[in-house]
C-alpha cells in the first residue's frame, strides 16, 4: 500500500476543482484531478490509499455510475465523498446505501469538507489494513493440510481433542499433533488468539473451502 495518501476529484466543473485543489493541498494532502469518470477510471489504481470526491452529474458517466461500476467489478473501492448541487435527498440515500462516506450539497464550508476528507482517509486505510491482515491469515491457512484444517474448524468449535479424535475417526494423539501443527503455522501461541485470527480476519469461509 501506499503510504501517501491522494484525493482524487472528478468533477467537470474546472472552476470548482481548482478550488477544491487549493483547499485540499493547503493542508498538505496530495490532488489528482479528473474532469470525467473514465479518465479517473483509466488511472486507478487500486493500490493507492486515498479518497475519491466525486460529483454527482458530470457528462457521460455520472458520479453514482462510476461508484455502481466499481462495486460491482468488485475493485476495491476508495472511500467515496460526494458532492452535489442539489439536494437530492433520495439519490443521497442511495449513495450512502452504496458505501459512499458523504454527501455534501455545494456551497459547503472549508473545514466540513476537510473533515469529511479526514474521515474518509481514516477509513480507507483501516480497510486496507484490513485487507492485509485477511490476506496473511488466508495464506497461513493454505499451508495447512485437509485434515488439520478439520483439526482447525473443531478447535474454532470449542470442541475438545477427544471429541475432535472421535468425529475424525483419528487417534488423541494424532489430533494433538496436528492441533500443535496448526498452532504453528498460524503463527500463534494460545486457542483464544487462534479463534481471534479467524474469526477477526472473516476467513472461516476460506478455512471451510479448504476442509471440502
Amino acid at each position: 500500500m501506499t503510504t501517501e495518501p491522494i484525493v482524487y476529484v472528478v468533477d467537470d466543473d474546472q472552476a470548482m476543482v481548482e478550488s477544491l485543489s487549493w483547499i485540499i493541498e493547503s493542508v498538505g494532502l496530495k490532488v489528482k484531478t479528473y474532469v470525467c469518470a473514465q479518465d479517473f477510471l483509466n488511472e486507478f489504481d487500486p493500490h493507492q490509499h486515498g479518497c475519491l470526491l466525486l460529483d454527482v452529474r458530470m457528462p457521460g458517466m455520472s458520479g453514482p455510475e462510476l461508484q455502481t461500476r466499481l462495486n460491482t467489478e468488485g475493485l476495491p473501492i476508495l472511500p467515496i465523498i460526494f458532492i452535489s448541487g442539489h439536494g437530492d435527498v433520495p439519490l443521497a440515500v442511495r449513495v450512502m446505501k452504496g458505501g459512499a462516506i458523504d454527501f455534501l450539497t455545494k456551497p459547503f464550508n472549508d473545514q466540513v469538507l476537510l473533515e469529511s476528507i479526514n474521515k474518509a482517509l481514516r477509513a480507507d486505510k483501516s480497510n486496507r489494513e484490513k485487507q492485509q491482515e485477511t490476506a496473511m491469515a488466508s495464506a497461513k491457512f493454505s499451508l495447512l493440510s485437509p485434515r488439520e484444517v478439520q483439526v482447525l474448524q473443531g478447535i474454532v468449535a470449542g470442541k475438545q481433542n477427544k471429541v475432535i479424535s472421535a468425529e475424525l475417526h483419528i487417534s488423541l494423539k494424532t489430533v494433538e499433533a496436528h492441533r500443535a501443527s496448526v498452532m504453528k503455522k498460524m503463527g500463534v501461541r494460545s486457542v483464544p488468539e487462534l479463534v481471534k485470527l479467524v474469526l477477526s480476519n472473516d476467513t472461516q469461509q476460506t478455512v471451510t473451502d479448504q476442509a471440502t
